[in-house]
């Protein structure tokens, strides 16, 4: 059985909208993203590599994977940082649409059209299933009580609005703390 672990860029009033960019996700005129980039320094890259050094797939909702799909097949996978360029183009995507009107022409990319299909799937045996973004996708895994870890990435910031990681509807669950790491 496969695990799903929630990656996440979180602020620390849970809002879990667009860290990467002012274009990523503007969704009902969010105006702070790229909130993140000001705090990514060598200990936050270290992190996320964490995330990434062990065999994973992506599980990604709809609009996080079009936004991955326009933006990581078309990035130099020989740039001083393209590895993750190279691993995100190797590596097997899922994409979960319940409208099933996605283009899945990214090499590597399969569409699930619901949650009995994500359960199906971590049933499967394979690697770890991680999310990136995905806030209505990680908000049905919570709900359906899917989630076995999160890896999450606190930022000293409130933003007051957004996207967030917890919503109503998530099953109570308690998580182990296994490790953590402040940056300076």
């Amino acid at each position: 059985m496969r695990k799903i672990i929630v990656g996440a860029q979180v602020s620390i009033d849970g809002v879990m909208q667009a860290p990467g960019g002012p274009a990523e996700d503007p969704t009902k005129g969010f105006a702070f993203g790229g909130w993140s980039m000001p705090y990514f320094d060598q200990v936050f890259g270290e992190e996320i590599d964490r995330l990434f050094n062990e065999k994973f797939d992506l599980l990604l909702g709809r609009k996080t994977y079009e936004i991955f799909a326009a933006y990581w097949p078309f990035q130099d996978e020989n740039a001083p940082h393209g590895g993750i360029t190279k691993l995100f183009n190797a590596i097997q995507k899922y994409v979960v649409s319940r409208s099933g009107e996605v283009d899945v022409s990214w090499q590597g990319s399969v569409l699930l059209r619901d949650v009995a299909d994500v359960k199906r799937l971590r049933q499967e045996d394979g690697p770890n299933l991680v999310t990136q973004g995905s806030t209505e996708l990680v908000h049905t895994l919570l709900a359906n009580d899917l989630v076995d870890a999160l890896s999450l990435y606190t930022v000293p910031i409130v933003l007051g609005r957004g996207k967030k990681l917890f919503a109503d509807g998530s099953v109570p669950h308690a998580y182990k703390l296994t490790r953590s790491r402040a940056s300076p």
